[in-house]
C-alpha cells in the first residue's frame, strides 16, 4: 500500500507514526511539504520519502492525505490537480476542517473518490477518535482503506451526512480544548484554596482520567454515574448545585452548538471561490 501526505505536520505525522511499518512500510509513504526540518525528522523516524512540492511521485499511490489547512486548500488542489492519476483513481482523504467535499470535488476537476475526516489532537499519542463521511465517487474498498488510516490514531466514527460533520467539529474536533479549559479550572480552583500548583495538576489530571476511563469502561449511563457520586446535600451536591445555578450545562451546549455553526460557516467562506 501507498500513501502520500500532503502535509507534514502535527496531524500527519500522527497518522504516518501510527501507519509506518505498521500498515505499509514506510519506504511506500511519500510526505510533501515545504519545512525542510519537518521532512527531515519523519524521514529519519519513519523511513519515509519526502518531497518540497507535489510532483512524480504521487503516481501510483492508492491515497493521498490532504493535511494542510484550510486556507491553503484551494492551492493544493490546483498543484494536485494535473497530478491525479484519474486511470488509478487513488482515494483523497481530506483531514482540513470546513472543507466540504463538493467543494474540494470542483477544485479536482470533479474528482469524486473523496472521504472528509474531522481526527482531534489526542490522535498525537494514539488516542484521538475521527468523524468520517465519504462522497459518492469511494469505493468500498477505498471506504475500508480510509478507516484503515485514520484507525492509526483511534477509532473511527462514520457518517451518513457530511453536514453532521460540523457536529463532530463541536463534539470531539475541538473537544479536547473543553477538557484542558475545565481542567484549568480545577487546577486554579485547588491553588486558591491552598494547595500547591503541582498538586493541584496532579490532582485534577489523575481525577479526569480517571472519570473518563471509569466512564469508558462502564455500561451505564453518565448521569448514573455522576449521580452516584452525588449525595443530597453533600460536598458534590453543593457543587453541582452552584453550576446548575450559572446555568453551566446549558453554557456548555450554547457554547459547542457555536462550534458547529462556525464549521458551516467556514464552509460557506472557503467554498465560495
Amino acid at each position: 500500500m501507498k500513501i502520500a501526505f500532503i502535509g507534514g505536520g502535527n496531524m500527519a505525522a500522527a497518522l504516518i507514526a501510527g501507519l509506518a511499518n505498521k500498515l505499509t512500510d514506510g519506504a511506500n509513504i511519500h510526505v510533501v511539504d515545504p519545512n525542510a526540518d519537518a521532512l527531515a525528522r519523519l524521514q529519519k523516524q519513519y523511513g519515509v520519502s519526502t518531497a518540497a512540492t507535489a510532483g512524480a511521485a504521487l503516481a501510483g499511490v492508492d491515497a493521498i492525505v490532504l493535511a494542510v489547512k484550510p486556507q491553503s486548500m484551494r492551492e493544493v488542489s490546483a498543484q494536485l490537480l494535473p497530478l491525479l492519476d484519474t486511470a488509478r483513481r487513488p482515494l483523497i482523504v481530506s483531514i482540513a476542517a470546513g472543507i466540504r467535499g463538493a467543494d474540494l470535488a470542483r477544485w479536482l476537476g470533479g474528482y469524486g473518490a473523496i472521504v472528509r475526516c474531522m481526527p482531534n489532537t489526542p490522535a498525537l499519542i494514539g488516542q484521538g477518535i475521527t468523524g468520517m463521511v465519504a462522497m459518492a465517487g469511494v469505493s468500498v474498498a477505498q471506504t475500508r482503506l480510509a478507516d484503515d488510516i485514520l484507525k492509526a490514531v483511534g477509532p473511527t466514527v462514520w457518517l451518513d451526512d457530511e453536514s453532521k460533520i460540523d457536529a463532530v467539529t463541536a463534539v470531539s474536533g475541538s473537544g479536547p480544548a473543553y477538557v484542558f479549559y475545565f481542567i484549568e479550572a480545577m487546577q486554579q480552583a485547588a491553588e486558591e484554596m491552598g494547595l500547591s500548583a503541582e498538586q493541584g495538576k496532579q490532582l485534577a489530571l489523575a481525577t479526569f482520567t480517571g472519570a473518563a476511563q471509569l466512564a469508558q469502561q462502564s455500561s451505564e449511563p453518565v448521569s448514573l454515574l455522576r449521580e452516584r457520586v452525588t449525595s443530597k446535600g453533600g460536598t458534590t451536591y453543593a457543587a453541582l448545585t452552584s453550576m446548575e445555578a450559572s446555568a453551566v450545562k446549558e453554557n456548555i451546549i450554547s457554547a459547542m452548538k457555536a462550534a458547529a455553526a462556525r464549521g458551516k460557516q467556514l464552509g460557506d467562506e472557503l467554498g465560495q471561490a
